[in-house]
């Protein structure tokens, strides 16, 4: 890695794509826009500080309304901020009606935020978020626009990918527009591997016998972070799936049989074995999932595991992919832990509005944004007219796909997971790591949480 100051990134990209020709003769709408000659200064000055080929945008920004002023606001991902000010002043700028403000947040940061939001009915316009669970909750609270009929009339089933619309679609309801579909595997360093004469794992076995080699070597041979849970899941489901298999762990992750198994015990045992042998980096427990490529990228830890967007992330952090390659985490399965993002709506806005944020979300996530800031996108896109992704600028991310295509994928599980379960699983991590628990006692505890939530 450079020796330049580091940009945290963690690519959570949206895309999607309606026509252009939706605004065509909207009506009204309240609220006040800010004026043409401010959009223009400063899209201009976004164009000149960017120093990119804006044409391919432009070419696509004005989408025709000429209503009146609508204003939207949108909370998103501040490790996008960069190109999403650029493109959002460029259709600004376009739609003198019409006014995008974005605000951003950290990855947890934006479940707060939305959370509260909810809760004290001060939702944006539209906001990113994630399928699953996370997703259901503003179904379950009815604050989020239903986009079924919207997205019948509108042939969304032959616009976005199967998978990706069957991960939005909550509650019996299309629930947001699908903007990206990721696949979880298992990132590690070639140099690294090479140096210790060591293979690509296809067993577990094999697996440990790596891990086991490279803490020999002082090398940390599993990057994981704990705060806020997620990341460290993303290793204990793939201990669970090889533990339970494919059906049964299905069950698991659909709540339908017991997490207080022998399947769940075995997995989170293993967990514990790994935090003892060390296999971890030491402190992971509090540390930021935001980071870990930073260990990575100096190459004091050897494997993260991470979606495709990593090759992304690596590069936009000046970390080379010369030395980095993936592979799937060897539960016998084959298959490897998948889920959505999406862009949702909030519920309460007028018809003008909806296909006025429904087109900033067609032109911010479009292909031809995505041709500009290639590696600022989980590519590719979740659409069935999705450019192919250059091998030159992500060199892993087909290979992840077609082998998720290839072998299966399951639920990652705090997207399968309503969130008070989750954050019970998240505890019982922490909480394994530190000794403070037992593997029993936590899948116990899971299941209590399962049944308290299913009870309601």
């Amino acid at each position: 890695m450079k020796g330049k100051s580091v940009k945290k990134f963690l690519s959570a990209v949206l895309v999607g794509t309606m026509t252009a020709s939706l605004l065509a003769g909207c009506g009204g709408s309240s609220g006040g826009g800010g004026s043409e000659d401010s959009k223009d200064s400063e899209s201009d000055k976004a164009a000149s500080d960017s120093g990119v080929d804006l044409s391919g945008v432009e070419a696509i920004a004005d989408i025709g309304y000429e209503g009146d002023p609508i204003e939207l606001s949108f909370w998103y991902l501040q490790t996008r901020q960069e190109g999403t000010d650029v493109l959002t002043e460029v259709f600004n700028k376009a739609n003198p009606n019409i006014n995008v403000t974005v605000s951003y947040y950290d990855t947890d940061g934006i479940k707060d935020a939305c959370k509260t939001a909810a809760q004290s009915g001060s939702m944006p316009s539209m906001w990113f978020n994630w399928g699953g669970a996370l997703g259901q909750y503003y179904v379950d609270n009815d604050v989020t626009y239903d986009l079924t009929e919207y997205g019948e009339a509108n042939g969304w089933a032959d616009l976005y990918t199967p998978g990706a619309m069957n991960l939005v679609t909550l509650g019996g309801q299309v629930s947001g527009i699908p903007t990206s579909y990721n696949v979880i595997g298992v990132y590690y360093r070639t140099d690294l591997f090479k140096q210790y004469n060591l293979e690509v794992p296809k067993t577990i076995e094999e697996f440990e016998s790596v891990c086991a080699t490279l803490k020999e070597n002082g090398i940390t041979p599993m990057d994981t972070a704990g705060l806020n849970g997620w990341h460290v899941m993303r290793w204990i489901e793939q201990f669970i799936e090889y533990e339970a298999g494919a059906d049964m762990h299905d069950e698991l992750q659909s709540l339908s049989t017991s997490w207080d198994c022998d399947a769940v015990k075995k997995g989170l045992e293993r967990y514990e074995r790994y935090c003892k042998e060390g296999y971890f980096p030491d402190g992971f427990i509090t540390a930021s999932p935001d980071d870990t490529y930073m260990a990575f990228g100096m190459g004091s830890a050897a494997m993260d595991i991470q979606g495709q967007w990593y090759d992304s992330t690596l590069q936009n952090n000046e970390v080379t992919l010369e030395n980095v390659s993936w592979f799937p985490f060897p539960n016998e399965t084959g298959r490897m832990s998948a889920f959505a993002e999406m862009n949702q709506f909030n519920k309460n806005l007028s018809d003008e509005e909806l296909e006025a944020a429904i087109a900033y979300t067609n032109f911010l996530f479009s292909n031809e944004a995505a041709k500009i800031y290639p590696t600022y996108y989980n590519l590719p896109l979740p659409r069935t007219d999705a450019d192919p992704v250059d091998p030159a600028v992500n060199p892993n991310v087909q290979d992840m796909l077609d082998t998720s295509s290839e072998n299966g994928t399951f639920t990652i599980t705090d997207q399968a997971f309503p969130t008070e379960v989750a954050d019970v699983l998240f505890n019982n991590q922490d909480a394994i790591a530190n000794g403070e628990t037992t593997p029993e006692k936590a899948a116990a505890a899971i299941q209590k949480a399962i049944e308290s939530y299913q009870s309601k």
